[in-house]
């Protein structure tokens, strides 16, 4: 059998794991084939060199060295800054679910993007959760569960373009989206009103009351 494959491949005969073979089939043993692979299978490492893409400014609020306060002045609370860059979903899809948990508790907005039947509700609740875990262990956040959601917002990442086959050797262009989430916790209890609130009847009536009586009417008594 060995005869035959030297004949076929005469460079081959010189290299040990042929030799072993060869023992191997002189004593009866069994033919095992060694594992071959046409193509490579190890993932891409990004080197050194290379640019990152996304954005980086956001984790440094973290870093940030801010001067001792005074006795009298109010306690300033932790903050923790986290992002995750890059999802694939659309920028003006995710807006909806990064305003939904503003002005939240952490545990709060957690257990709400439970129920969000949204494929970027599972990007922000992990977004959450491990900026929620940053605090604890980095930035001497005491309790987890004392943190409220004071920024969460998106911006428009990268897009890659492509192109899809039509009838009559026409192409058109796709455009595949991805995004940047940015969410900031605070320690502390959330606000009562996080957004302005909606005046009602009467305060809407009383201004419109002292708008009509700071009126001037020129060429009048």
């Amino acid at each position: 059998m060995y005869s035959m494959i030297l004949r076929r491949f005469p460079g081959i005969g010189s290299g040990s794991l042929f030799q072993q073979s060869r023992q191997v089939l002189s004593a009866g043993g069994p033919v095992v084939a060694a594992p071959f692979r046409s193509i490579s299978t190890t993932g891409m490492v990004a080197l050194p060199y290379e640019k990152r893409l996304g954005p980086k400014g956001w984790p440094r609020y973290n870093s940030v060295v801010f001067p001792p306060q005074s006795l009298d002045e109010k306690r300033r609370p932790a903050y923790v800054c986290h992002m995750k860059t890059n999802i694939k979903y659309s920028p003006w899809k995710m807006w909806y679910v990064a305003s939904f948990i503003r002005g939240m508790s952490v545990d709060e907005a957690i257990l709400q993007l439970s129920f969000v039947n949204k494929k970027g509700a599972g990007f922000v609740k992990q977004t959450l959760l491990e900026a929620q875990e940053l605090a604890v262990q980095d930035h001497n956040v005491e309790f987890r569960s004392n943190l409220w959601v004071a920024e969460s917002f998106c911006t428009k990442g990268v897009v890659v373009k492509g192109i899809r086959r039509h009838a009559r050797k026409r192409v058109g262009l796709v455009e595949y989206f991805h995004c940047h989430y940015f969410v900031r916790l605070e320690e502390g209890v959330p606000p009562k009103h996080f957004y302005t609130p909606q005046p009602d009847g009467p305060t809407l009536l009383q201004r419109w009351i002292n708008d009509r009586r700071s009126q001037r009417v020129y060429g009048s008594f």
